[in-house]
C-alpha cells in the first residue's frame, strides 16, 4: 500500500502496508439523499484515533473530529485553524502562535496555550510513527491562553508543514490520564464527532456533524469512512453508488473504471516507487560504499519497460526523490539514468565488481508485487548482480528492517511532500530512511544551508543537493505513480497538495 506525501518513517509505511487485513463495507443504511452523506473508502486502517500516535496517511479519519494548528489547502498554501497567526523568529528557532479564542471541547473546557503545550510534548514522547517531526522541539512556552511559542534546537522551516499535519491535531488535555480513552473515543474541537453507535472499529467510521463547531459547516451532515482490503471491491462499490469517493492506486483498476460512464475521475501523480538505499556505508553490502555500483544499479534499471508493464504507462519516471512541488526539483534529473546496461556493467568493472555482487533486500508484497520484483531482479542478472529477495511478513518486517537493520535498501512508495526540509529531513539526514548515518562533505555542506537559508539561497542549496544525490546514487527511484480519485458523479474531489488521499474539506457536491 502507497504512503502518502506527508512523509513518514519507513516503519509506519511497513506497518500500513501489512496492516490490511479483513473486508470492509460501506453504511448503506445513513446514506443520505442530496448532500447528507459522503461515504468514503480507503484501503488505510488506522490503528487507534489517538492523536498522539497519528500518521499522515489515516489523516481522513482524524480530520472530522480533530482540527490542527494550521490549516493546509489543496494548493499546499498555510491558512489559519486553530492558530489564527504564526511568525518565525529571524534564525527559524522559534515559532510564535496566536491561538483563535472561543473554541471549546465538547465537555466545555477552552482550547488555550496549556492545550497546545500538552498535545506537542504528548505527540514527541508518545514515539508514533511521525514523532521525528517534532525531533527539534526544545520545549513549548505559553505566554497566556492565547499565546504559545515553539522553541527548537535547531533551524526548522518545515515546522508550518508539521503543524498541518499529524504533529498538529489538537486533543482535549484532560482525556490523558485515561489510558487508552482516545484510541476508540476521540475528544477534539472538529467539525464532526464520531458516531459510536454506528461505528464498527476495523470495518467502518462513521461521524456525525458537530452542532457546536466553532467554524464553518462543511457540506455533509455526516461522514463515514470505510476500510477495504482490495481495491476491486472499492471499485464495486463506487459503480454500485455505495461508495461517494475513493482512491484507485491500481492500474488495472484505473484502467476498468475510467470506462465507466457513471463515475467521475481525476488523475494525480503523489507518490514515486524506488529501491531506497540504506547502506551507502558499505556496512551490510560493502559494494554499496562505492558511487559506482550505485550509479550501475541506476543504470540498469529500465525505468520506462517497468512503468508500460507495471503500471500501464500511468506515472512518470524518474531518477529524483524530490517532487515536482519542490524547488529541488529539475525535470532534466527525471531522466538522469537512462537504460544502459553496458554502461553499467563498466561500472561495476572500474569498482572491482566485474563479477558482480550479491544484494539481499526485503520483500513487502503489498508494495513489491511478483512483476515487479521480477523485473528488477532481471535488471539487476543482465549487469551481474543477484538480487535474492526475502519475504517478510507482519509479524517480522518492522524488526528485521529497521531494528535489526539486516539490509541495504528497501523498494518503498514514497510520498514527496512539497517541503524541500521536510522531504531532505525524511530522506536525507540521519533518521529511519537514512538508519546508518552516512553522509558526506558535499550533503553536509547544502543540508544546514536547505535548514537556514531562505529566499534564493535555500531554493539554490536544494537544487544542487537533489543534483547531488542523483549524481552519487544515493537512491534508486524508479517512476512517479498516477493515483486516481474516483466520485460516483455526485461528489466533487480536489486533490490535495502532499496527500495522495484529499482532506476531508475536499469533497463537496457535484455542480
Amino acid at each position: 500500500m502507497s504512503r502518502n506525501a506527508r512523509t513518514v518513517t519507513v516503519a509506519a509505511c511497513v506497518a500500513a502496508s501489512l496492516a490490511l487485513a479483513g473486508c470492509g463495507g460501506t453504511d448503506a443504511g445513513a446514506r443520505g439523499t442530496g448532500s447528507s452523506t459522503l461515504n468514503i473508502a480507503t484501503m488505510t486502517l488506522p490503528q487507534s484515533l489517538d492523536p498522539a500516535v497519528a500518521t499522515g496517511s489515516a489523516l481522513p479519519f482524524f480530520q472530522p473530529v480533530y482540527d490542527t494548528l494550521i490549516k493546509r489547502e489543496p494548493d499546499g498554501a498555510f491558512s489559519p485553524m486553530l492558530a489564527t497567526r504564526w511568525t518565525y523568529n529571524a534564525d527559524r528557532t522559534e515559532l510564535a502562535l496566536t491561538l483563535r479564542k472561543g473554541v471549546r471541547f465538547a465537555d466545555g473546557s477552552a482550547f488555550d496555550g496549556a492545550t497546545v503545550k500538552a498535545n506537542v510534548e504528548r505527540f514527541k514522547k508518545a514515539g508514533g510513527a511521525d514523532a521525528k517531526w517534532l525531533g527539534d522541539l526544545e520545549s513549548v512556552e505559553v505566554a497566556d491562553a492565547g499565546h504559545v511559542t515553539l522553541k527548537l534546537k535547531q533551524p526548522n522551516p518545515a515546522m508550518e508543514f508539521y503543524l498541518s499535519d499529524a504533529p498538529g491535531l489538537m486533543a482535549n488535555p484532560k482525556q490523558f490520564a485515561k489510558g487508552d480513552t482516545l484510541k476508540t473515543t476521540p475528544d477534539g474541537t472538529g467539525p464532526y464527532r464520531l458516531d459510536k453507535t454506528r461505528t464498527t472499529v476495523g470495518t467502518k467510521w462513521s461521524y456525525r456533524r458537530n452542532p457546536k463547531y466553532w467554524g464553518k459547516e462543511l457540506p455533509y451532515k455526516n461522514i463515514t469512512i470505510s476500510f477495504f482490503d482490495n481495491e476491486t471491491a472499492i471499485a464495486n462499490g463506487l459503480r454500485t453508488k455505495q461508495v461517494d469517493a475513493a482512491l484507485l492506486q491500481s492500474a488495472d483498476q484505473q484502467v476498468a473504471i475510467e470506462s465507466d460512464p457513471g463515475v467521475t475521475t481525476q488523475k494525480q501523480e503523489i507518490d514515486f516507487q524506488g529501491l531506497l538505499l540504506f547502506d551507502r556505508g558499505g556496512k551490510v553490502t560493502p559494494a554499496l560504499r562505492d558511487p559506482r555500483v550505485r550509479q550501475a544499479l541506476n543504470y540498469a534499471v529500465d525505468r520506462g519497460t517497468m512503468l508500460d508493464r507495471i503500471r500501464q504507462g500511468r506515472g512518470e519516471t524518474t531518477a529524483q526523490i524530490f517532487g515536482p512541488e519542490t524547488q529541488a526539483y529539475d525535470k532534466k534529473l527525471d531522466s538522469y539514468y537512462s537504460h544502459d546496461p553496458v554502461k553499467a556493467k563498466a561500472l561495476l568493472k572500474e569498482s572491482g565488481y566485474a563479477d558482480g555482487f550479491t544484494l539481499k533486500l526485503p520483500r513487502i508484497p503489498a508494495i513489491v508485487n511478483d512483476a515487479l520484483a521480477a523485473s528488477l531482479q532481471s535488471d539487476f542478472k543482465a549487469i551481474g548482480v543477484t538480487l535474492v529477495w526475502d519475504t517478510l511478513d507482519a509479524a517480522t518486517a518492522v524488526q528485521k528492517v529497521f531494528t535489526d537493520r539486516r539490509y541495504s535498501g528497501m523498494v518503498m512508495n514514497m510520498g514527496q511532500p512539497p517541503s524541500d526540509w521536510a522531504a531532505a529531513n525524511d530522506l536525507v539526514a540521519p533518521g529511519a530512511f537514512n538508519m546508518f548515518g552516512t553522509t558526506d562533505a558535499e550533503t553536509q555542506k547544502l543540508l544546514p544551508r536547505i535548514q537556514t537559508g531562505s529566499g534564493a539561497e535555500a531554493k539554490t542549496a536544494a537544487h544542487e543537493l537533489n543534483e547531488h544525490l542523483v549524481q552519487e546514487g544515493w537512491f534508486v527511484p524508479f517512476y512517479r505513480m498516477s493515483y486516481l480519485h474516483v466520485s460516483d458523479g455526485t461528489v466533487k474531489i480536489t486533490p490535495q497538495s502532499g496527500m495522495a488521499v484529499p482532506s476531508i474539506y475536499n469533497y463537496a457536491p457535484a455542480g
